[in-house]
């Protein structure tokens, strides 16, 4: 053992007592009664195939009684409001340091939620402008003065000596109203005149302006002549309006040219004063800092002219207005028809026809009445003005029923905010600067470009501003620093949350903990190395160890190479998935695990590997081709899909690939095939469509966000279940309809948890937790309905059973098991038909929906487009996956897959490499073609990596 071995052992044993943690009978899920010891303050990795048990040891067991180890710290009286958590099946843990998990699914969907306000970087900025920014006029671009009193008569009497002046004290600024009680109040103060709109007048009793024109109105508090024997009356007069004028006054000179001065911000020029600046003046999040028109989102969701009439070509009988969809003998056409009849068109005039003032008159409004004729008493006419149908949607839209809102977003399209350019703050926020850029600018950058902006910043900021920047700079520097260390570089601090993949969300919760610097903390994380590009692993490894040498034990479920060989200690559960799995395979250091016989440990010596295709597909002949496509920081890329093969689309983090496959290639094939509402990035054209019948997108994102969504009601099998236990003789003799067999609706269900099995605790102060049902204990039905049973097995009994479990149940009833089989096909033999879509991870959700696809006919022309589906799968797991997705190739369909791991990649027939870079310094096609033509590449970092894997 090394010198800095010892000192780390030492310490370990200085926490708790323990240099190593012991769990004694761990039975939770598919464990079996498993007991293990594993060194503390250690990288350790848990590894195994997909449904082994690897979750259940790291995040049901150990972190579930580390948190309700923290509970039962609570006083009973904070734990009556709380409730017990349950103790998970374990005999005992020895040597459990306080724990934090790190997991995929805790990603906010919160559009307030950035990069920079989830890792405090943004708070920092806000503090820093809020101090030290300057501000500048938005009228005139000069910078923004305060002065003190003493300041103000300085320069007056520097600069008016001799002159006469009339000291005005402004009391009102651009607003409506006849202001009759001010003026009465100014009287009373013993002032005689007043400044009403550039006019001087006497204040006169009853005196009141115009109650609907925009007022400016300045009360006269003095008039001089600048003269060094009057400095205490003028000193006076100046203190005087600063007091009526609420710190603002104005002085007028012979020319009736105004000077304006403020012990606040103001511009010299046009008096334009802002508010004194704080830290919420620069939040999207604040009233005092968010831009008025889209609060901060940076977008709207506005009722435009496009979306209600897509089709100019159409006429308004021919359903050309959306909304109204085609002519029917009701009151609003015949209104629309009145209005036409006035302008000489009608409702079979094509829409490109009609006037552009009659359009505008059928989508705003009119104030003149429209003449209809009464259908109840014929012979006359109800006069009623046309209130224009965006009008009447954007009224629904915010007092309608829910019903009506649902319909209403129909015709809604989010845009890019017009008063903030998606800045998200107001225009007096946007114009505090520091070295000539706004926050929102700095906001937009990169993360190396801030890094880069913060070096040597307090050479470029003045004295003062250095003495008040100072601590603050250090912290966000700081904080760019572990962004950086984690492969983070090419992410902006505006981007939001819900927006990154299930590691970016990691990696940056792991980035924030590096930054609190706790020590003697058991950290445990779910897969970090998703969505990492090889070359950026050395970085994340390199983060993990950083944390363990603070004193922290770190235990990450894995199934990275790189990550199992860099690590201190590896356990291997298995040997297989579900009831299969639930035993400790193999354990040690990275030396001892490889000697050892399991399925992992062959992958990793390379005793097993994914063998490489000896032919790569050729594919249709027939290609889709994107041209021009440059959205966020694509480069106008030139896009070539072979048809009929399986391509990878590969590159560094944040090289450009989801920008060009999910948003530019995806929602063009989306529109074309489906009329799908959301708009592609920018792209100049798209060939080959007519190869091509349906396109099927599959993303990690959750089947769903309750506890009712299940495997079984996702892919549809569950309705055919429901059918066969309505069928059954018991169900019949009944009355039992397939309805009876729903936990979603009343009859069969367990009325207290409304059929979810599950109660929601609601925690004031901590997440949410879902407790089993008390009534039916997690069954989810009431006790008539789980009498009828189909081989003994009630309907909760179905829900209950696991893939594998499923497939041989229904062996003899072809159109349930077709369906089950696709799921266990995809590796998901282990979960169960009715397990929680909460509890699914996003690799399990993305291969639920994949299997849901495999279910239905295929016509060989559809174009299959996945993002990273071995997230959460074993080297074992890929191969059955690859030959799941090689098997739809070979029926003439495409697979597109976004990915990184080796294993695939060199599978694939064609692939295109993006990069060079992230962000900035990506966005072109570095290389494309068949693996063995990419290896040749020495630009690309991808092929660096595959040619180790192919020699």
């Amino acid at each position: 053992m090394t010198k800095s071995q010892g000192v780390l052992e030492t310490k370990a044993t200085d926490y708790t007592g323990h240099d190593e943690i012991e769990i004694i009978g761990a039975r939770e899920h598919n464990l079996k009664n498993i007991s293990l010891t594993f060194p503390r303050n250690k990288l350790v990795v848990i590894t195994g195939i997909s449904g082994s048990g690897k979750s259940s040891l790291a995040f049901d067991t150990i972190y579930a009684e580390g948190q309700r180890r923290y509970m039962e710290s609570f006083s009973a009286y904070a734990r009556s409001f709380i409730g017990n958590l349950e103790r998970p099946d374990v005999d005992k843990i020895n040597g459990l340091s306080p724990v934090i998990s790190i997991e995929q699914k805790t990603t906010s969907r919160n559009p307030r939620s950035t990069v920079g306000t989830v890792t405090e970087i943004y708070d920092f900025l806000r503090l820093l402008y809020a101090r030290a920014g300057e501000a500048f006029s938005y009228v005139t671009g000069e910078k923004m003065v305060r002065q003190s009193e003493d300041q103000i008569l300085d320069h007056l009497f520097g600069a008016f000596e001799n002159q006469k002046l009339t000291i005005l004290a402004p009391l009102v600024k651009g607003r409506k109203g006849h202001y009759r009680e001010l003026f009465q109040q100014v009287r009373k103060s013993g002032y005689t005149k007043v400044r009403v709109d550039g006019e001087m007048m006497e204040i006169a009793p009853k005196m009141q302006a115009d109650r609907y024109k925009t007022h400016d109105i300045e009360v006269v508090i003095d008039r001089i002549v600048v003269n060094e024997s009057d400095r205490y009356r003028i000193s006076q007069s100046i203190g005087t309006a600063l007091k009526e004028g609420k710190g603002i006054i104005m002085l007028l000179d012979e020319e009736d040219k105004v000077h304006h001065f403020s012990k606040f911000l103001m511009d010299p020029s046009s008096g334009l004063s802002y508010d004194e600046p704080a830290p919420n003046s620069f939040s999207f999040n604040s009233p005092y800092g968010s831009c008025p028109k889209c609060n901060g989102l940076g977008v709207t969701e506005d009722i435009t002219e496009d979306s209600v009439i897509p089709n100019k070509k159409l006429s308004i009988s021919r359903g050309g207005i959306l909304p109204l969809g085609e002519f029917r003998d009701i009151w609003i056409f015949k209104k629309i028809e009145a209005i036409l009849k006035r302008y000489k068109v009608n409702l079979t005039t094509p829409i490109k026809d009609i006037p552009e003032e009659v359009l505008n008159i059928l989508l705003y409004g009119d104030d003149i009445p429209v003449a209809v004729n009464s259908v109840k008493y014929p012979g006359t006419d109800w006069h009623t003005k046309f209130e224009g149908i965006i009008k009447f949607l954007e009224k629904q839209r915010e007092g309608g029923s829910d019903k009506i809102q649902q319909w209403v977003n129909d015709f809604t399209i989010v845009q890019t905010c017009s008063e903030c350019n998606g800045m998200r703050l107001k225009k007096e926020s946007l114009h505090f600067l520091i070295d000539n850029k706004n926050i929102a600018e700095l906001a937009l950058l990169d993360i190396t470009s801030l890094g880069n902006w913060f070096e040597n910043l307090e050479s470029r900021l003045s004295e003062k501003q250095n003495l008040i920047a100072a601590e603050v700079l250090k912290e966000i520097r700081k904080r760019i620093g572990f962004l950086l260390d984690v492969g983070l570089d090419y992410l902006q601090l505006n981007r939001p949350l819900k927006t990154l993949s299930g590691g970016e969300a990691q990696r940056i919760r792991l980035a924030t903990q590096i930054g609190t610097q706790l020590v003697g903390v058991l950290y445990i994380l779910d897969e970090p190395s998703i969505g990492l590009h090889q070359r950026d692993n050395v970085k994340l490894i390199k983060a993990l160890k950083d944390l363990r040498d603070l004193g922290n034990s770190v235990i990450v479920v894995e199934h990275d190479q790189e990550m199992m060989l860099a690590s201190d200690f590896i356990i291997d559960i298995g040997p297989g998935a579900g009831r299969h799995g639930g035993s400790i395979v193999a354990l040690g250091d990275p030396k001892e695990f490889l000697k050892q016989k399991s399925i992992t440990a062959d992958y990793l010596e390379g005793r097993r590997k994914i063998a490489v295709p000896i032919e790569r597909r050729k594919g249709t002949g027939n290609s889709l081709k994107l041209t021009g496509a440059n959205g966020n920081n694509l480069k106008n890329v030139n896009l070539e899909i072979p048809l009929g093969t399986l391509t990878l689309v590969t590159g560094v983090s944040g090289s450009g690939k989801s920008t060009l496959i999910h948003d530019t290639l995806f929602p063009i094939l989306n529109q074309h095939f489906f009329r799908s509402r959301k708009d592609p990035l920018g792209y100049k054209k798209v060939e080959g469509l007519e190869h091509l019948d349906k396109v099927i997108e599959v993303d990690q994102s959750p089947i769903g966000r309750t506890p009712r969504s299940n495997p079984a009601t996702y892919t549809g099998v569950f309705t055919e279940i429901r059918s066969l236990f309505s069928d059954l003789p018991e169900a019949k003799i009944r009355g039992y309809k397939p309805g009876r067999f729903s936990f979603n609706v009343k009859g069969g269900r367990c009325e207290t948890c409304e059929g979810a099995g599950l109660r929601l605790i609601e925690m004031d102060f901590l997440p949410d937790v879902h407790i089993p049902c008390e009534t039916c204990k997690g069954r989810r039905y009431n006790r008539e309905t789980l009498e009828v049973r189909f081989k003994g097995k009630s309907i909760s009994d179905i829900l209950e059973m696991t893939v594998e479990e499923a497939v041989t149940f229904f062996e003899h009833l072809p159109r349930i098991v077709r369906k089950i089989k696709t799921l266990h096909d995809v590796g998901l033999g282990y979960i169960s038909l009715g397990q929680h879509a909460t509890t699914l991870s996003g690799g399990e959700a993305q291969r639920v929906k994949l299997a849901t696809e495999l279910s239905k006919k295929d016509t060989g022309k559809t174009l299959y487009i996945l993002d990273e589906p071995t997230t959460g799968l074993h080297f074992q797991d890929i191969g059955h996956l690859l030959d799941v997705l090689n098997r739809l190739v070979d029926k003439g369909n495409t697979v597109l897959i976004i990915e990184h791991n080796m294993d695939v990649i060199k599978m694939a027939d064609h692939i295109v490499d993006l990069g060079p870079e992230g962000g900035n310094k990506g966005g072109t096609i570095v290389c494309s073609g068949s693996p063995e033509q990419i290896i040749k590449n020495k630009k690309s970092y991808t092929a660096h990596f595959l040619a180790n894997e192919l020699h």
